[in-house]
């Protein structure tokens, strides 16, 4: 009983520790250690999660997992153009609900910070703004102009009005604790010359005259005046922030990017927890950090057309949570037990002093001492070997570039090197496969020609100026006069992103740039008629884009056209917004019907033809995706609502696509009857997309003796300390098993206690293995959604006592 009572009080003291547990947060000021709630200085770990790129639906399970995950705040852009996409007329619906949103935070115990910006970036569609500020006689955004002033203005006060209204910030008993006004503007500011610092310093007094009662931060944004806060932003400010410009600011991380955001054409970028985990700890003690935001906690999916310029769909699903809201491991593990292990230094941080004490070439310890003894050490190997150091008279192993955390000064809680959460594998199994082509029915979208356009230029038309974002294609059309039936070189030049080209109503040929690189040329053989020639030229922009100086100066489309030598780019041109499809709305129920639809046709799959099918929801709970992989480029509606632009056939260097798999939110689906339309602009074929379920089915844990305990296990030990209880329990590391709800473990797949060989990618058992490994571990975790299994010379016995022992262990949940 005693030792169930020692487990209970840990756990509740941990449980106080690591979570906030009152978002009603009353007063919030600052000094050089921290932000200041209710008068009590607060190290935070926030996660940044974006109302708009997941559903009201899955909102409460982020949140849950989050706080679960050991995050005290939930950091939010505004999106600007999203809730203004025309002057003066908003929209807060839906996925735009931020009240419901910041209310779902603060109902499960948590706190906000809102950045406002309302300048983002965020690899969203212009950054943010609203692509109608570009109208507005003389404006020039983010500098010291009185049009773009005025709008930024009002659309902050209309927020900070919103949530005032709703009693939100903290000064009213709400959750909103910090606020974002700006977004890097130190990156263009020197741009702007003797126009960026007075409107660095207009912004500044603007929001804080807004009197939310909650402190304002200016991210990268070195010259932020005061009282706001300078912050950073990015991998490693541990190592690169100068630190805040003023004595009595805290040290605030507001994006610490937990892996980077995918382009058409490009890689994916993985980051290890173990090199998260390692910057965190660092930054917090070296720079006494208070505040750390991952950038993205959950990414989740840019919907629609709102990813910015070669952006693909799927936004940071390497996350802790990943685009589908699962947990991602063993990420989100890991930075768990960093949170909890920070929280038992806590005191230690915000009250104590530092000293540093070199413990090697490239070895340090950060001491934090307070005047009733309490102590803190972070112990740092910044070297790319493995270091033994010696620290208060006892020898500590310190791993390649990592940190050790001592919240006593004595025993080590956690490093960030030693991963002992488990690993865990998702996967993707066909629900129904959509081959039958007597299912699908397809539109094919009609080529205009000269003749057959209204609208008319002298010169080639500046793409965005004339789409407004109302769409993401542009036709340029033309004609001439020929004498003669021959071959002839037709050459263009674009400003991006995608050219289809069509002479006389045939397609002749596509081109297109790339992310950072987006200008092309495109010259092709084509076969022109004896007298009149129609050229049809099919612009596609792929996202707007999303940073830079003098944003609105952007453009897009084509600037160049010539046949053979004859320059055609200042004659008579035809164009036309958008495709007929789109204007038509056949995405959507009452749209399908505006149209003429026909049974799918040959293998010959033409370029900008219209796809649909009806499909009834899978079973269960599982996630669901689009296997989009037989697909060129285009974009995907699940009952008239978009999941997306897909571009399969832009491969990466290593020959994949960028995205296969479209997320399709649950809430998106009826029972039965659901449409599914693509618009497809190459030539993919329908009949090889499957409706597939998304989970993990397998998890995976790899421990050895030298790896500790969890942290869990450490307060449990103090206790016992503190009252020179003994037990048997002890602090032993162990593997922790856990499927996803409503699934348990089935299977082991894998068992080994002794040297097995590889990782939980690729494993085999060593020269080294107890026979009975497989057995103890099926015993312990069958049938069951969670187990435990410590790395136990008693549970497993000793095959080979000369040498350390590891625990490998591989499960398959269903």
């Amino acid at each position: 009983m005693e030792m169930v009572w020692l487990l209970l009080c840990s756990f509740a003291l941990l449980l106080k520790m690591s979570l906030v547990c009152n978002s009603e947060a009353g007063s919030v000021t600052y000094d050089a250690r921290s932000l200041i709630i209710d008068g009590q200085h607060k190290i935070l770990f926030s996660g940044s999660i974006h109302y708009p790129r997941s559903t009201p639906e899955m909102w409460p399970s982020l949140i849950a997992k989050a706080k679960e995950g050991g995050i005290d705040v939930i950091q939010t852009y505004v999106f600007w153009n999203l809730h203004e996409p025309r002057q003066g007329k908003f929209d807060f619906s839906g996925r735009q609900d931020i009240i419901s949103f910041v209310k779902e935070v603060q109902k499960q115990g948590l706190y906000v910070c809102l950045r406002i910006g309302p300048f983002i970036e965020s690899e969203w569609s212009y950054g943010g703004l609203p692509i109608w500020l570009r109208d507005i006689p003389g404006i020039v955004f983010r500098s010291d102009n009185e049009p773009f002033k005025t709008e930024m203005e009002k659309f902050t006060t209309k927020m900070v009005t919103m949530m005032k209204a709703e009693n939100l910030y903290a000064s009213q008993g709400g959750p909103i604790i910090l606020s974002q006004i700006e977004n890097e503007y130190n990156m263009v500011e020197p741009a702007f010359h003797e126009r960026g610092p007075p409107y660095v310093r207009w912004a500044a007094a603007m929001a804080v005259g807004q009197q939310t009662g909650v402190p304002w931060v200016m991210c990268k944004q070195d010259d932020a005046p005061d009282p706001v806060i300078n912050s950073c932003n990015g991998m490693n400010c541990g190592e690169t922030f100068a630190g805040p410009n003023s004595p009595i600011k805290p040290s605030l991380w507001t994006e610490n990017w937990t892996s980077q955001y995918q382009v058409y054409g490009g890689e994916p970028y993985i980051r290890s927890a173990e090199e998260i985990a390692y910057q965190v700890a660092l930054f917090i003690a070296k720079n006494r950090g208070s505040y750390v935001n991952y950038y993205m906690y959950h990414g989740g999916t840019n919907f629609g057309r709102t990813a910015s310029a070669f952006v693909v769909t799927s936004y940071y699903d390497e996350a802790p949570l990943d685009e589908y809201g699962s947990i991602r491991q063993p990420k989100w593990g890991h930075l768990k037990e960093l949170h909890a292990a920070v929280k038992l230094a806590s005191s230690a941080l915000l009250s104590g002093d530092q000293t540093i004490i070199s413990l090697g070439q490239l070895q340090d310890a950060y001491v934090f001492e307070e005047q009733s003894g309490e102590c803190a050490a972070f112990l740092v190997n910044k070297g790319p070997k493995h270091a033994t150091v010696l620290f208060q008279e006892s020898s500590y192993q310190l791993p390649t570039k990592s940190i050790s955390i001592l919240p006593d000064c004595k025993k080590v809680a956690f490093n960030t090197a030693k991963v002992s959460a488990q690993h865990a594998t998702r996967s993707w199994q066909v629900a129904q496969k959509f081959d039958s082509a007597e299912n699908w029915e397809e539109y094919k979208e009609a080529i205009p020609n000269f003749e057959k356009t209204t609208l008319r230029a002298s010169t080639l038309p500046e793409q965005i100026s004339i789409t407004k974002d109302e769409s993401d294609y542009l036709w340029y059309t033309f004609s001439f006069q020929h004498d003669s039936d021959a071959q002839s070189t037709l050459s263009v030049k674009s400003h991006g992103h995608v050219l289809h080209t069509f002479v006389n109503g045939v397609f002749t040929g596509s081109a297109h740039g790339r992310h950072r690189n987006e200008s092309f040329s495109l010259e092709q053989t084509v076969t022109l008629s004896k007298g009149i020639n129609y050229i049809s030229l099919l612009s596609a922009m792929v996202g707007l884009p999303d940073n830079g100086a003098y944003l609105e100066r952007k453009v897009g489309g084509l600037h160049e056209v010539r046949v053979e030598d004859q320059d055609f780019s200042k004659i008579s041109w035809g164009y036309q917004v958008g495709l007929d499809g789109e204007k038509l709305q056949i995405h959507s129920d009452s749209g399908s019907s505006k149209v003429q639809w026909s049974k799918l046709g040959s293998s010959d799959h033409p370029p900008l033809t219209w796809y649909k099918i009806l499909f009834d929801a899978p079973a269960g709970h599982d996630s669901i995706a689009l296997n989009l992989g037989s697909m060129g480029k285009g974009e995907a509606w699940v009952n008239g609502q978009s999941i997306g632009r897909f571009w399969v056939s832009f491969q990466t260097p290593k020959g994949k696509p960028s995205q296969t798999w479209y997320n399709v939110p649950r809430s998106f689906l009826k029972p039965t009857g659901n449409l599914l339309v693509l618009l497809e602009e190459e030539n993919g074929d329908p009949l090889g997309i499957s409706l597939d379920k998304v989970s993990i089915t397998q998890v995976c844990g790899h421990v050895s003796e030298t790896h500790l305990p969890p942290v869990s296990k450490w307060l449990v030990q103090k206790t016992q300390n503190q009252n020179n209880t003994k037990t048997k329990l002890g602090r032993r590391p162990k593997i922790q098993l856990s499927c996803p709800p409503k699934k348990s473990i089935s299977k082991v797949l894998f068992s080994s206690f002794g040297n097995p060989s590889g990782d939980c990618k690729t494993y085999a058992t060593g020269s080294c293995h107890s026979s009975n490994s497989k057995a103890i571990v099926e015993q312990a975790c069958l049938g069951k959604r969670r187990c435990s299994i410590p790395v136990s010379l008693q549970k497993f016995g000793d095959p080979c006592p000369s040498i350390s022992k590891t625990l490998l262990v591989d499960a398959q949940c269903t």
